[in-house]
């Protein structure tokens, strides 16, 4: 017997002519990389795109040690960016190649999202939602620089996707391709491997016979992780999940008097990565236990603002690390319009969305707890307008549901405790995002 929540209407496979606009939404996305791609004036590597290459073009293109995982001896980054990087510079030995390749991933996302939506809030709101997707500026700019976030967002959507069907669906199938593709995202950003947890007690609290699709999902995402840990143990003799990034970005984060670049020149003096890891572990508690009992507070009041501000990545490439040197004030503001504008829209639908909305049993409420624990772990560490990139699509997705639904008349009546929730969220979000706001207008008066 098939249970209820199976038949739900927005847990229901897409019409066909929606897939088609997905499809067409799709080839629409990767047009608009690929015309970026060619017209983006070329500019200076910086961030960590210089990091990414090395790895990439160097740690993995000595002749001796090829792509075998036992001689290179890389750990502090995730290795599946580095491998996508060689494998298609050895293929067509030009970096050309992986920018190609990249815009063809970002454009991925668009499906996936796409289903969620649909899934998650009625498939209105998934069109909508996968339509913000192909077309949101800072996804199109991320797609063809050399930076981890395409590739892991598009490999964490389609595991939430797979996660949501396997949920709505009762499909053990589609929960040990969750399983592998979270493998995989975790694999290029570590962050997911602290998320999954959400997706197993997600699949589990429908009871007994939900437990096969749990298992799946966690042995598969377990399978997928597994040889890298064991590359790891062999490599450096001791127990590295995937890796040793989460020690120095704890000690940075949480670290009062000392600036990253100090925790750089001090890590440099420790010998091995293994024991640079260590020792940062060992500095980042401290510093948390030193900043105790308003550590949690003040991390709040500092992290909050980062990670959800009015910026973006390009501005930052643009006007703080002058990848393409001093740019008129014109060309900057205009950037700061095309990228902050619309991530301000979605942030508005999104607000009204999380009050308004009525969750389904279809994934609406994973979403938001995907979205809050990858904002706490940020918190914990710290945050940035690149963090929440990968998550960005719950924003979407809601905003998405709110204005379909208000276009429709579903939304829920705002009044009594949603009109006090909306009121209260609506300020905590002018909060967080003074700061930024003003330094974006004191920068362009300046």
């Amino acid at each position: 017997m098939t249970p209820p929540h199976e038949h739900s209407s927005s847990a229901a496979p897409l019409p066909q002519g929606d897939d088609r606009i997905l499809l067409f939404l799709t080839i629409a996305a990767v047009a608009v990389r690929a015309l970026f791609l060619l017209l983006e004036p070329r500019c200076d590597l910086v961030g960590d795109e210089p990091s990414w290459i090395a790895l990439g073009t160097q740690e993995l293109g000595r002749p001796r040690r090829g792509l075998s995982p036992l001689r290179n001896t890389f750990v502090f980054y995730p290795p599946l960016y580095p491998y996508f990087i060689a494998i298609l510079y050895r293929a067509f030995g030009t970096l050309e190649a992986v920018k190609w390749a990249q815009a063809l991933v970002g454009a991925a996302v668009v499906p996936a999202v796409g289903r969620v939506g649909s899934m998650a809030f009625g498939r209105r709101a998934g069109l909508v939602a996968g339509a913000v997707v192909a077309f949101y500026p800072e996804l199109v700019w991320f797609s063809v620089h050399f930076w981890s976030e395409t590739l892991f967002t598009a490999f964490l959507w389609w595991a939430i996707e797979r996660l949501i069907r396997s949920d709505t669906h009762g499909a053990t199938g589609a929960a040990a391709a969750a399983g592998f593709l979270w493998g995989l995202a975790t694999l290029t950003r570590e962050t997911s491997l602290y998320l999954a947890p959400i997706g197993l007690v997600w699949l589990c609290r429908r009871g007994a016979r939900a437990f096969a699709r749990a298992a799946a999902f966690g042995s598969c995402l377990v399978l997928t992780i597994a040889p890298w840990t064991v590359r790891n143990a062999l490599v450096f003799h001791t127990f590295i999940p995937v890796s040793t990034m989460g020690g120095q970005n704890l000690w940075q984060g949480n670290a009062k008097d000392v600036g990253h670049l100090d925790i750089f020149e001090i890590l440099r003096g420790v010998d091995g990565p293994v024991e640079q890891d260590r020792f940062a572990r060992r500095k980042a508690i401290e510093a948390i236990r030193a900043r105790q009992p308003l550590w949690a507070l003040e991390k709040l009041r500092d992290e909050m603002p980062r990670f959800w501000e009015a910026g973006s990545e390009v501005v930052d490439n643009l006007r703080g690390r002058l990848a393409c040197g001093p740019l008129p004030v014109t060309t900057l503001v205009a950037t700061e319009a095309i990228t902050v504008w619309p991530y301000l829209v979605v942030l508005a639908g999104f607000v009204v969305g999380v009050c308004l909305v009525r969750l389904t049993e279809a994934g609406g409420l994973l979403l938001l707890l995907l979205l809050a624990t990858c904002n706490l772990l940020h918190v914990v560490a710290f945050g940035g307008a690149r963090f929440r990139l990968p998550l960005l699509p719950v924003v979407f997705v809601v905003a998405a549901a709110a204005v379909v639904h208000a276009r429709e008349g579903r939304l829920e009546p705002c009044r009594g405790w949603q009109a006090v929730g909306l009121a209260v969220l609506s300020m905590l979000t002018i909060l967080v995002l003074w700061p930024s706001l003003t330094t974006l207008a004191l920068w362009d008066w300046i």
